[in-house]
């Protein structure tokens, strides 16, 4: 098998911040011996996450089995998870902004047994739909849990809590017309053809606005794994959960 060398860009306090966590839960379950020291599970979890290698080519390149990359990510995953940030922090933080953004996107997944409630129409593929706040300037501050891809952005935001939450923090809130109807403090632009006047600026404004928000997605997009996720759909959650804590890591 031919080898090469890669890199994964992302800063070294990433690797030292997933490796101290690594090293303290080995602690706290009492794990002796390990193929891999903490440092290199750290290196292994990170090429599957940010450059999105399969468990196969993890494998042969850091000289374990396929079963070992498996237990390995599971395991980091967890621990990372279980450190992600809330709705509240993202909130609290929004507090200090003018505005926050509002944004679904779809993640790609194979087809699953129980297909239907996965298979997004307006996608023409089976996904998990995930909501996303963003700050003025587009950086990512919250992804939530993951739901079927069929779900309707403003009805996973109800799901989520999301539009109550940001209405009771007097949080002004731009979103696309997926949310029309929202009420409260989400603001959508106007519907319909044709529009003129007042309502036609005011939507062009609102669209210069919004649209910084795409960063927020092509930011959790830049994690390979989520390009097309292969594992079950119940675990998404965490894998999300887990992401959202490497990215708010300290550079």
């Amino acid at each position: 098998m031919l080898s090469y060398p890669s890199a994964i860009n992302l800063s070294s306090q990433t690797l030292h911040f997933l490796t101290t966590r690594l090293r303290r839960h080995r602690v706290v379950i009492g794990s002796r011996w390990r193929k891999l020291p903490p440092q290199r599970q750290a290196l292994l979890v990170l090429a599957h996450l940010r450059n999105g290698d399969t468990y196969a080519r993890l494998a042969a390149g850091f000289g374990v089995g396929v079963a070992t990359v498996y237990r390995y990510v599971t395991e980091a995953v967890e621990v990372l998870a279980a450190h992600g940030p809330e709705l509240s922090d993202a909130v609290r933080a929004a507090r200090d902004k003018a505005f926050v953004i509002l944004d679904g996107t779809l993640i790609a997944i194979d087809p699953v047994h129980h297909q239907r409630p996965y298979y997004s129409g307006k996608h023409k593929c089976h996904g998990v739909n995930v909501q996303l706040l963003a700050d003025p300037a587009g950086r990512l501050s919250w992804a939530s849990p993951a739901l079927p891809g069929s779900t309707h952005d403003l009805t996973a935001a109800r799901r989520h809590g999301l539009i109550a939450t940001l209405t009771s923090a007097a949080i002004v809130t731009f979103a696309d017309k997926g949310y029309l109807g929202a009420g409260g403090a989400v603001g959508t632009p106007y519907r319909g053809r044709g529009l003129v006047g007042y309502r036609k600026r005011f939507n062009r404004h609102h669209a210069k606005i919004r649209g910084v928000g795409e960063r927020a997605v092509a930011t959790l997009k830049d994690w390979r794994i989520l390009a097309k996720v292969r594992c079950s759909p119940h675990r998404i959650t965490h894998l999300l959960a887990a992401i959202l804590t490497l990215h708010h890591t300290p550079a």
